[in-house]
């Protein structure tokens, strides 16, 4: 009795082991991975539309969302703004998430494009 109970304790230790590996692996990013840039803004917006030309010209991968048209996308902003102490009030789009870095259209245009780069 003892050495099987011996035999099912190697064994689920064994597989503990096992699964966590995996899991480990799992929650890794590979290197190859990179993260995009985010725009937040709307169609409807020349800052907005003015940024997305100057990323395109300068081959910056970004994803582009149109917070008028997709509300889930306003709630992440939102969230966003919000644990990067940002205000709400006076708020300009466009708004960037550059590799988790959070900023807005707050400061004149040109010196907003350069942040971009």
């Amino acid at each position: 009795m003892k050495k099987s109970t011996a035999i099912i304790l190697f064994l689920m230790l064994c597989l503990g082991q096992q699964l966590s590996a995996q899991q480990g692996q799992s929650k890794t990013t590979p290197a190859s991975e990179k993260k995009v840039m985010i725009v937040y803004g709307s169609d409807e917006c020349h800052h907005c539309t003015d940024t997305k030309k100057y990323l395109k010209e300068n081959n910056i991968e970004f994803v582009f969302y149109d917070i008028d048209k997709n509300q889930e996308a306003l709630k992440e902003m939102l969230f966003k703004l919000k644990n990067a102490n940002i205000s709400l009030n006076n708020l300009s789009i466009p708004v960037i998430d550059k590799q988790g870095v959070i900023f807005t259209n707050d400061i004149p245009f040109e010196a907003f494009l350069k942040k971009l780069n």
